[in-house]
């Protein structure tokens, strides 16, 4: 029988009767969901008896669902298990927040996708390293960071954490049989030990699974020191032969198994493979996890769940299909794959996954006991705030067959801890974490993949809420028009990997042709071929419709493109001077929406210089020419006002790891007004 407690949080203002709230006293989700409904309801007036239960939910509703019963001054909230009944609580709390206990609605609700996980980068032991990365180190390692981290994902119906490193055992473990591996002294370990334990636990008493992904035959410093001097250590570059010596295969195995047992909160382990593994074919790479992985969970003296990373370089999907399968792991395994490379803020069409090709062997015939997992990597915006429901929710539609388990969300290049953006001495910094700031991008995504059918009006009342009533409507609608903004870009400019474009930036810091600049230029917008094969490129448009050809109307073509991009632009600096002023925090939100429309106008006028002079140089004809300059001529003066806004927020140079290769190695927008000024040289002819 669940043992319940019975308290009275809250005495309601005068002349309000009291709210009573009974709830099982022996789980920490729902003492969690518990103390954020006695916040919400601190103010509200009425009489309630509020009864939750981990138990006694009608058969409509599925494990992590819930259900919320009204009855006059009494307000069930049941489930089958305990994240359901935080879950319930926490939306009982929402509702509340928004309607007061009279606004209350009863209901049924059911998580979409059971893996809904955040992908977290660590700043040690790193898989790239850069001054962007490594300033997060203090950040991270603090609780309280995480303490705030793992609220943000229980409130927005996130379950899962994967911490991703090289090479993680080092600061975990003391390996039984190679305890030189860990370089730190007993009190230095102590410390890290004691920081997991506390961070697994409390990601658990929120409903949290924890996963630690790392990249196969790494071996720390301290292994190669003492064990394998010819071995590659998690600093060195990630490109080259695998250590799969007996030792290191052993050592690898060992510490799984040993991880897994002094850990027990760890609800499992991940494996990315292809780095330092130049000279491994599928077939070894996949004998690799069987042999370290495979029978290092096995070994454990408990079940672990396991991810497994699909790279689709010289892979052979069925072969590593028919391993999973054999593996003897809980199913079901999460396969992992990076949707649209690097840059899944795109097209929602699924063009090519980790090295091309789209993976569909993984699933097509439907698989047996692996589930899909999207990765959805953000490269693409870091400084300014973005939030686009109907791109996830068209996403999920599209994406989210009954092999699909779920979504990962994340960055490789940015971790959201440390704020470093933004000016310090601005009124407007009022928040003290990098994630803080994008609560939007993180709830929009994290209820949405507990809920599709989720409405836009919870998102506009969180706006409400933090700004005052009135200003969520006008402010999400701005949100959704200008975030279209590097969606389009990243669907007409193809790109691959992380530093291939930096669509906020309007950058392609991999360089083109030996171009010094990172700058998207008015030639490259010319030779670049479409990510989207619905969207046609100006080399393709230009021709087709010289030669008197025409395109169907389903495609985008850059007219098309061009004046959704305007339209999108201006109407969202109309809905933006629509809203009155409020705390200073809000003017910081609006900007970046206006950022946004700016950077969209931009774009539009760019694209419309850029097939002129295209035409021009097809043609000689001169009044392409003119139209040319007078495109961009305009489109200089809209990033004037990017420039102009963005100043007001952001320091003067942060660093920015997409431009590692380059000697500028931070970023601004008024850092490239030099690049905007040769696109109108280029137009001239100069």
């Amino acid at each position: 029988m669940t043992r319940l407690f019975l308290a009275v949080l809250l005495l309601a203002p005068a002349g309000a009767k009291d709210i009573a709230i009974t709830s099982p006293a022996d789980s920490e989700p729902v003492k969690f969901a518990v103390a954020r409904l006695g916040e919400a309801t601190r103010n509200a007036a009425g009489k309630a008896k509020i009864v939750i239960r981990a138990s006694g939910a009608s058969p409509a509703v599925e494990a992590g669902g819930f259900e919320i019963l009204k009855s006059g001054p009494g307000i069930r909230v049941l489930a089958r298990d305990a994240a359901g009944a935080m879950y319930g609580t926490l939306e009982l709390a929402e509702q509340v927040r928004a309607g007061g206990l009279a606004g209350v609605k009863p209901g049924v609700a059911n998580p979409r996708f059971p893996f809904r996980a955040i992908k977290f980068n660590l700043p040690w032991s790193s898989y790239r390293v850069d001054p962007a990365l490594q300033l997060h180190h203090e950040t991270v390692r603090d609780l309280k960071f995480w303490r705030e981290f793992l609220d943000m994902m229980a409130e927005n119906r996130f379950n899962a954490l994967t911490l991703w490193a090289l090479h993680p055992w080092p600061y975990m473990i003391r390996a039984a049989n190679f305890p030189k591996a860990c370089s730190f002294d007993d009190r230095e370990l102590a410390e890290w030990q004691a920081f997991w334990h506390k961070l697994f636990a409390m990601a658990k008493a929120r409903g949290i699974e924890t996963y630690m992904v790392n990249w196969n035959t790494f071996v720390s410093t301290g292994y190669r020191d003492a064990y394998d001097r010819n071995a590659a250590v998690d600093s060195a570059d990630y490109f080259g032969p695998s250590n799969t010596t007996d030792d290191v295969r052993r050592y690898n195995r060992e510490s799984v198994t040993q991880v897994l047992n002094e850990y027990p909160e760890l609800t499992g382990i991940g494996i990315t493979l292809g780095e330092r593994m130049d000279e491994m074919d599928v077939y070894k790479q996949v004998e690799w996890v069987e042999d370290v992985y495979f029978r290092g969970i096995k070994a454990a003296n408990r079940p672990a769940k396991f991810i497994y990373r699909a790279a689709l370089k010289n892979n052979d999907p069925a072969f590593v299909r028919k391993s999973l399968e054999n593996s003897g792991l809980p199913a079901p395994i999460w396969v992992e794959l990076k949707f649209n490379w690097s840059h899944a803020y795109s097209t929602t069409t699924l063009v090519h996954a980790h090295g091309y090709g789209t993976g569909e062997a993984y699933w097509n015939p439907s698989p047996k006991n692996h589930k899909m997992t999207w990765m959805m990597r953000n490269e693409d915006f870091f400084m300014l705030r973005w939030g686009q429901a109907d791109f996830i929710r068209e996403h999920l539609e599209k994406n989210g067959g009954d092999y699909v388990g779920g979504y990962f969300v994340g960055s490789e290049c940015y971790i959201p801890a440390k704020e470093y953006f933004h000016r310090t001495d601005s009124p407007h910094l009022t928040w003290r974490y990098a994630f803080e700031k994008q609560w939007l991008y993180y709830k929009q995504w994290g209820r949405l993949l507990y809920d599709p059918r989720t409405p836009d009006s919870v998102f506009e009342a969180e706006f409400d809420r933090r700004y005052g009533g009135g200003v969520g409507k006008p402010l999400l609608r701005a949100y959704s028009l200008a975030g279209r903004m590097p969606l389009r870009l990243a669907s007409l400019y193809f790109s691959t990997w992380d530093f291939s474009l930096y669509s906020e930036g309007f950058l392609a810091p991999a360089g083109e042709k030996g171009d010094p600049s990172p700058f998207i230029s008015v030639d490259d917008l010319i030779e670049r071929k479409t990510l989207d094969p619905n969207y046609v490129s100006v080399k393709d448009y230009v021709k087709t419709t010289a030669a008197g050809g025409k395109f169907d109307d389903a495609r985008v073509t850059p007219p098309r493109l061009v004046d959704d991009l305007e339209k999108d632009g201006k109407a969202t600096l109309e809905l933006l001077r629509s809203i009155p002023a409020g705390p200073a925090t809000l003017q910081c939100e609006i900007d970046d929406a206006r950022t946004w429309a700016w950077l969209s106008v931009y774009f539009a006028d760019k694209l419309r210089g850029t097939v002129a002079v295209a035409s021009w140089r097809a043609t000689r004809n001169e009044a392409e020419q003119t139209k040319a300059v007078s495109a961009l001529e305009q489109a200089a003066r809209s990033w004037e006002e990017v420039v102009r806004i963005t100043q007001a927020h952001f320091t003067g140079q942060p660093p920015l790891i997409h431009l590692q290769r380059l000697k500028q190695r931070t970023f601004s927008w008024e850092s490239y007004r030099e690049d905007v000024q040769r696109d109108i040289r280029i137009a001239h002819g100069r």
